[in-house]
C-alpha cells in the first residue's frame, strides 16, 4: 500500500490546502497505479515547527516560508544563501 509523506512548516498550509494536497497526491498515485490503489493510498501531512526546518545550513521559519510563498523573496534570500 502506498504511503506518501508530506512535511511542511507548521502554519504555512491551511487545512483546506492540506485537504487539496491529499486529494491531488492520491489522484496522482491512482493515475500511475490505477483506481484499485485509491482505497489503500495513505497520505500523511506532518507539520514541522518554525525554525526546525533547515536548508543550506540555515533554519527556515514560518515568516521565511510566508515571504517565499507571497513572492516577496526568493528561497535563496529567505535562507541567506
Amino acid at each position: 500500500m502506498p504511503l506518501i509523506t508530506v512535511k511542511g512548516i507548521e502554519g504555512v498550509f491551511s487545512p483546506e490546502q492540506k485537504r487539496l494536497l491529499i486529494k491531488k497526491l492520491t489522484d496522482a498515485m491512482v493515475e500511475v497505479e490505477g483506481e484499485k490503489m485509491r482505497p489503500i493510498t495513505w497520505v500523511i501531512f506532518e507539520d514541522v515547527k518554525s525554525g526546525d526546518w533547515g536548508m543550506a545550513g540555515n533554519a527556515l521559519t514560518l515568516e521565511d516560508a510566508r515571504a517565499v510563498q507571497s513572492g516577496a523573496v526568493a528561497v535563496r534570500d529567505a535562507i541567506g544563501a
